[in-house]
């Protein structure tokens, strides 16, 4: 590493706590605006490409966000441990505000795709810097309920989000879900440049992985490509498909290679020495499937099938955000108060499989109360386990490496995501065209254009059309929902073998945790450490034996 043995050997700086809390202020700030800019086009999608005439390329408009977010995670974790995270996080809220103004001038699904592009450029460095930098100033024992207020914003952005895209879709006009990011990005930016006061770096000129930062980004884009055009645009067994599957194996196994060599690794691999590390981040993988899978393509559902406005669509979301906002805050604060945690993503990862088949049971006649309470179930599950995963992962290496393992875990995560707005696209696409084929008179051409056809249209076309649109809409998503049960009963599996390691109660950059077998036990160094602070607080804990 290139950071110096006295920068490693320093605590972090004391902060007080109106420091903290006006920190806070500008990464929440932060946070929302990327988190909001993953739910805002849900309900002003269909209208959207209706408008454009790019039904066939509407799920690019939310991969090329996550898509761009998540190559851009590993490089803002790991250049923020290298030469400090303020000016990375006044770069990528720059960033930001630049693809909403390209995105809110755009005349075609082109523009408007190069746009929600450069916003993920930016919207990956949000999420990590902000997560990272709450590690730096406070401890894991008391980071908990932070957390909890991080994943609060989510829950805020995944109603705020599709209740504001539909409200601008049917008032001033969906260029404003772009533009009101303007006047959020230089509210965080001046709130960063004000209250964020990193503790000074060592100056030396970092050591970039240029090559493990270009293989990451050709494997990302090769998995995401294949997923989104197999079966649809491209035969699973087309040359393009297959080319793109070999891409992603070539380019992924020269990244490992090129990781074992270089002097600052973006991704080191002794990460995944480490049991909690590979644990979390596998279930956070499958459960970044599930959520943005569901996310990105139940407003859209709301509005074709329970037949709602855009605005109303957002609203009947409420009820996700009113579980996983509280849930989140409870069991940020519990694990804070009492430094257990393991059980909660158990849990969440239960509820969540619960949901996904509640979910796949929707029909086009069900009372809208019912699907309600269902999103309100799965927001449950997500707001026990959302945050916590990130907070095993940043207790299991030291400060100086926190950046780069929160980028990681992120990154794999959202790899789920872009697998899960990927697939889930894909296969609603395809299902909905092959269902309306089948039963349209005369195939779905009789309909018109199908890349123009939106709620509104709709509702315009004789109720005989209508109920088989609907109905079409119901059975072409909800089978969906069914497929992702098994993965949410995958990451059930994989988080009951997490070793639930006590939270640290210091800020100290210089330990380095590594993987020890003693006498047959799973011992890490962050085990004695958090031991050694639990005999100064009178509260000595022995090490959990697996």
């Amino acid at each position: 590493m290139t950071t110096t043995t006295s920068a490693r050997a320093a605590e972090a700086p004391a902060t007080d706590r109106r420091g903290i809390l006006l920190v806070f202020v500008g990464l929440m700030t932060a946070m929302l605006l990327s988190a909001l800019d993953q739910t805002i086009f849900s309900t002003a999608l269909p209208t959207i490409v209706g408008e454009l005439d790019g039904v066939d390329h509407m799920l690019w408009v939310t991969t090329a966000y996550i898509l761009a977010a998540t190559i851009m995670m590993p490089v803002y974790g790991k250049l923020g441990d290298l030469i400090g995270r303020k000016s990375l996080f006044m770069i990528a809220i720059g960033l930001f505000m630049v693809g909403s103004v390209v995105g809110a001038l755009s005349g075609g699904m082109t523009e408007l795709i190069v746009g929600r592009a450069i916003q993920g450029l930016g919207g990956g460095g949000l999420m990590i810097l902000s997560q990272a930098v709450i590690a730096d100033i406070v401890p894991a024992r008391e980071r908990g309920k932070y957390m909890g207020l991080m994943g609060g914003v989510f829950a805020l952005a995944s109603v705020v989000g599709p209740l504001l895209g539909g409200w601008f879709t049917e008032s001033i006009g969906w260029q404003w879900c772009m533009w009101i990011n303007v006047p959020l990005g230089l509210i965080a930016m001046a709130s960063v440049a004000i209250f964020l006061h990193p503790a000074p770096r060592d100056r030396a000129k970092p050591r970039l992985d240029i090559a493990g930062m270009a293989l990451i980004a050709i494997a990302s884009a090769s998995l995401v490509l294949f997923t989104s055009w197999g079966g649809g645009q491209y035969e699973w067994t087309s040359p393009v498909i297959l080319g793109l599957v070999a891409l992603t194996v070539v380019a992924g196994v020269a990244f490992v290679l090129v990781e074992r060599r270089a002097a600052e690794p973006i991704m080191p691999l002794e990460m995944f020495k480490h049991r909690n590390f590979n644990l979390t981040t596998a279930a956070g993988l499958l459960m970044g499937i599930a959520m943005f899978g569901t996310l990105a393509y139940m407003p859209t559902y709301l509005q074709m099938v329970a037949q709602v406005d855009a605005t109303t669509a957002g609203l009947l979301m409420i009820p996700m955000m009113g579980a996983m906002l509280p849930t989140s805050i409870i069991v940020g604060r519990t694990v804070s108060r009492t430094g257990r945690y393991k059980v909660y993503p158990i849990v969440g990862a239960v509820i969540i499989a619960v949901a996904m088949f509640l979910l796949s049971t929707m029909s086009a006649t069900q009372p809208i109360w019912v699907t309600c309470t269902y999103l309100a179930i799965f927001g449950m599950g997500l707001g026990l386990q959302m945050q916590v995963l990130v907070l095993i992962v940043q207790n299991t290496f030291p400060l100086s490496m926190v950046g780069t393992a929160t980028a990681a875990n992120n990154y794999f995560r959202q790899i789920g995501a872009s697998l899960g707005a990927a697939v889930v696209g894909s296969i609603f696409t395809n299902n909905l065209i092959e269902l309306l084929t089948e039963r349209v008179p005369g195939g779905a051409s009789s309909l018109g254009d199908a890349n123009s056809l939106t709620p509104e249209a709709v509702t315009e076309l004789p109720q005989q059309a209508q109920d088989i649109i609907v109905g079409s809409y119901n059975d072409a998503l909800t089978p969906v929902f069914l497929y992702i049960v098994p993965l949410a009963l995958l990451a059930l599996v994989l988080l009951m073998f997490v070793k639930e390691v006590p939270l640290r109660t210091t800020l100290e950059r210089d330990a380095v945790p590594e993987a020890l077998d003693v006498e047959g036990a799973y011992l890490d160094e962050s085990d004695a450490q958090a031991d050694a602070d639990a005999d100064r607080d009178g509260d000595r804990r022995e090490p959990a034996v697996v």
